[in-house]
């Protein structure tokens, strides 16, 4: 019982110390990358007050409520989007051993918990009364229905490989060429789920220029900064993933397990950052071809591939 107790205080520190810590790696990357002053000079050295100037901002904004709201879903909805995401977590292992929750459904437990952290943007658009924060909500929607699909598929191909959904039995299974085998599944997953989380550039459903800011157009003071922070705990989930099932979680040489994956973690989280600055928004368009004429028969091509090889060994 302490066991389980302690496990679970981890991982709430974890999932409280993560998203912040991406949040100002991804302030820093960006300013350097695009020379933005505020998270440079904040508070002096290096910057190193941009984070808390940002949470001072957000805990003084007044708390607004639209009047024609359905207030009950309008104030649960950044709720639904964060708490999944917390839950995920304790299904996925840092270390050999070291994992809150081991379930043999452990990967169908996790892709299904994920889809419903979207469900908060949905309600929030359709809770808002605001013509742009549905439009923002149905795109959410429309995106969860076209990448789910080549998610499902990806992370199916590494269950089939691994021979179970138990994720720490698939790490324990991983092989160093499993690299070039899973590559294809891999990148299918990874840009999958920055779809999912409507990071650019997927993310059409908050398109500043086009509908304001989509789901979250009515949303203030600390209501919006739990949506923000979701974003952040979606991105520590997505790398943690992409971490354990293609890139062989704490397998590597020299360095603890725990620090392996910590560093395999940080450097997707450093790729979604680089990809938000280098890349401009897709049309709503190219969003779905994407998925559709893309991502789909590249994950289905990653499928027939392992099965030829489970086949052949």
């Amino acid at each position: 019982m302490l066991d389980v107790v302690l496990s679970f205080a981890v991982i709430l520190i974890v999932f409280l110390a993560l998203p912040l810590i991406i949040g100002q790696t991804e302030h820093k990357v960006m300013a350097h990358m695009q020379s933005r002053l505020g998270p440079m000079y904040a508070g002096g050295f290096h910057g190193w007050a941009q984070l808390i100037a940002d949470g001072v901002k957000f805990a003084q904004k007044e708390d607004v409520i639209p009047a024609a709201a359905d207030r009950r879903i309008f104030m649960i909805a950044p709720g639904v989007a964060l708490v999944p995401y917390l839950v995920v977590l304790i299904a996925i292992p840092i270390d050999r051993g070291r994992v809150a929750v081991d379930l043999d459904l452990g990967l169908f437990f996790v892709l299904a918990v994920m889809g419903i952290g979207v469900l908060g943007s949905i309600m929030a658009g359709w809770a808002s009364a605001n013509k742009y924060s549905v439009l923002g909500g149905m795109r959410s929607a429309a995106q969860l229905m076209s990448y789910e699909l080549p998610l499902v598929l990806a992370a199916s191909s590494v269950a089939m490989a691994a021979g179970t959904l138990s994720i720490p039995a698939i790490v324990e299974a991983w092989q160093w060429w499993w690299l070039p085998w899973q590559a294809i599944g891999g990148v299918v997953f990874f840009l999958a789920g920055l779809a999912e989380l409507r990071r650019p550039p997927f993310d059409m459903p908050i398109a500043e220029s086009e509908i304001i800011m989509g789901p979250m157009t009515e949303y203030t003071g600390m209501r919006f900064a739990l949506f923000m922070l979701a974003e952040y705990a979606g991105i520590v989930v997505l790398s943690f993933l992409t971490t354990v099932l293609f890139l062989g979680g704490w397998h590597g040489p020299f360095l603890p397990g725990w620090l392996w994956t910590m560093v395999k973690v940080f450097v997707l989280a450093f790729v979604v950052i680089w990809l938000r600055v280098s890349y401009p928004r897709l049309r709503e368009d190219q969003l779905q071809k994407l998925a559709w004429a893309g991502l789909v028969p590249l994950a289905l091509v990653q499928l027939a591939l392992t099965g030829v090889v489970k086949v052949l060994t």
